[in-house]
This record gives structure tokens, sequence and C-alpha cells, in this order.
């Protein structure tokens, strides 16, 4: 799944929707470079889902101290006044919740290949194994239960300045050359169209992203589908990770 083109759009929904929770917003913006290299963060992120998802055992348990490094240092107090720290299980919770339910969403809709319900649980428990390495106390281990997961934060979810900096940053001027743009467009409709409705609704989206959204699936096809055409295939199966 994670080699899949899908994961394209499943990556900037995650990323979209991780916004919309202030102190997790704020951690990020304070503490990970997000202004001053937000692009280098996305590569960050990505290389530890392909460590210890492909990695060896060995590797991926490096990468998952590494973070856990990182996050042991991270603390701060919001505009609020409420005190935050990176390595709270709260916290890790709603990331890792997030990141599973749009990987899952954008597989089961733009991959070729379908999943059983119990495939998807498999997945879903696959995620939990690595969540709980990194701090998550209690991660959800099925897909049932990570729907209701995520709808539980739905009262905790908002619209803040550094949210609407990023979300405005990623679908209006991402660092890419002007011949990608397009495509890219497409591909950040379809992430905004994989959203649950409720999180969509806090999003202040530009006119442009608007636009598209009525074309946001078919668009989503066509780019995974130019993906899939100038990429490498999957890795051999039983190669690294379940996941």
């Amino acid at each position: 799944m994670h080699a899949n083109a899908s994961m394209y759009v499943g990556g900037l929904a995650a990323l979209l929707l991780q916004t919309l929770h202030p102190v997790a917003m704020r951690a990020v913006w304070a503490h990970s470079g997000f202004q001053s290299d937000p692009w280098g963060r996305l590569q960050r992120t990505s290389t530890f889902l392909a460590v210890t998802t492909f990695g060896t055992a060995e590797d991926a348990e490096q990468a998952v101290q590494r973070v856990r490094r990182i996050h042991s240092a991270v603390s701060g107090t919001t505009a609020e006044g409420a005190a935050y720290r990176a390595s709270d299980p709260h916290l890790l919770a709603w990331v890792h919740t997030a990141e599973t339910y749009c990987f899952l969403e954008a597989y089961l809709r733009y991959s070729r290949r379908p999943l059983s319900v119990r495939q998807q649980d498999a997945y879903v428990a696959d995620m939990a194994a690595v969540a709980r390495r990194l701090g998550v106390l209690d991660p959800p281990t099925s897909r049932a239960a990570l729907v209701r997961e995520l709808t539980h934060w739905r009262g905790a979810l908002r619209a803040t300045r550094e949210s609407d900096a990023t979300l405005r940053y990623l679908l209006l001027t991402p660092p890419l050359p002007w011949p990608a743009r397009l495509p890219y467009a497409l591909l950040a409709a379809a992430a905004v169209d994989l959203l649950p409705d409720w999180a969509r609704e806090h999003l202040k989206l530009p006119a442009r992203t608007r636009l598209l959204l009525p074309v946001a699936r078919i668009g989503g096809l066509a780019v995974t589908s130019a993906i899939r055409r100038i990429t490498p295939g999957l890795p051999p199966s039983g190669s690294g990770a379940t996941a």
C-alpha cells in the first residue's frame, strides 16, 4: 500500500487534516521548521514512513527511536497558554489516526487493487504496531475502530492562523516548477475531497481548489495513473513490514 501512487493523495490529505488540531499544529509550526522548510518536513515524514514500512526491523527501530528523541525535546505553550509536549500520547494519537485514515481511504479510492474488510483491518493493525513504538497508548486496530477514533476528534478540531497559513502554502504556493502545478492542483483537490465532510468544512479553501472539487476524483485518478506510469513498480512481496 505504501508504494502505491494513491499515497500522494493520502499523504497530502493527512497533512491537511492534521492542521486542524490547534495544539498539534502549533507544535509543528514552532519546532519542526515548517515555516522555513515545509517541503523538507514532508520529505522527512515520507522517509520515516518508507523506513518503517520497507526497511529492516533494525532500521525501523532506529527510525522510531530517532523520532522519539526529537519529540522528547519539543515542548511549548500555545497562544491560549496551554502547555504541550510532542511526546504527549494524546497528540501522537491524533497524528497517527489522521495519517492511517487518509492513507487507507486514498488507497481504497485510487488503487487498482481492492481490499477486503479483513485486509483493511490488517493494515490498520500494522500501522498500530508502529504507533505503539512511538508512544501511542491504544491505537485502533480495525477500520471500524479507526473511523470511530477519527470521529471522536471532531470536537477538538478548528482552523487557526497556523493552519490557514499551511493550507495556503500547500494549495497555492508549493515549491514546484510551473509544468507540475496543474497536476499538483488536481492532486490537491483530490486530497481535499478525500477528507470527511465535517473536516472539510473547517478549511478555508482557495477559489482554485473549490473550482476543482467537482472533478477531484477524475483528476485524482488521472494523476495517480500518470504517476504509476513514470515511477517504479511495487517492491517484491514480503520485503519489509506488512504495511
